[in-house]
């Protein structure tokens, strides 16, 4: 897939955002989509996305995400990457979620009382790996 140059972008399915191959940081703020605000801080380091104000996604190193998309059950997206990402996602706290990578079932995971759930995917340049994460 082709990286997000313009950081953060509407998608068919949602949202698209993140640049993993920038040398230096960069951030665009005011984005809006489905009644919500999203800011989005990316480089080769780090992708961050923040809905509302409040921490919704990010990954060490950075990555590019395609599709993200919440629901009340949880979140979806498409995410590659130079290497594998570690990835923190704000959902409910204290819930259980199910995490799907790639169609394979990679277990439950229980958020702590910030709603904070982190999971690590074997990324790579240019092979989005799909991600879903929904409540169990």
């Amino acid at each position: 897939m082709a990286i997000v140059e313009e950081l953060i972008r509407k998608s068919n399915e949602g949202i698209d955002f993140g640049n993993y191959k920038l040398g230096s940081k960069a951030k665009l703020e005011g984005f809006s989509f489905e009644g919500d605000v999203y800011k989005i801080k990316t480089f080769k380091e780090i992708t961050k996305l923040e809905r509302n104000g409040l921490f919704a996604y990010e990954s060490v190193p950075g990555t590019a995400v395609f599709n993200y998309k919440r629901s009340e059950n949880g979140v979806s997206f498409l995410v590659e990457g130079e290497s594998d990402a570690q990835i923190t996602l704000e959902l409910g706290e204290e819930k259980e979620y199910e995490i799907e990578i790639d169609g394979v079932n990679s277990g439950r995971i229980k958020t702590n009382l910030g709603g904070k759930l982190t999971i690590n995917v074997e990324t790579k340049e240019d092979t989005a790996k799909k991600v879903v994460v929904k409540e169990a």
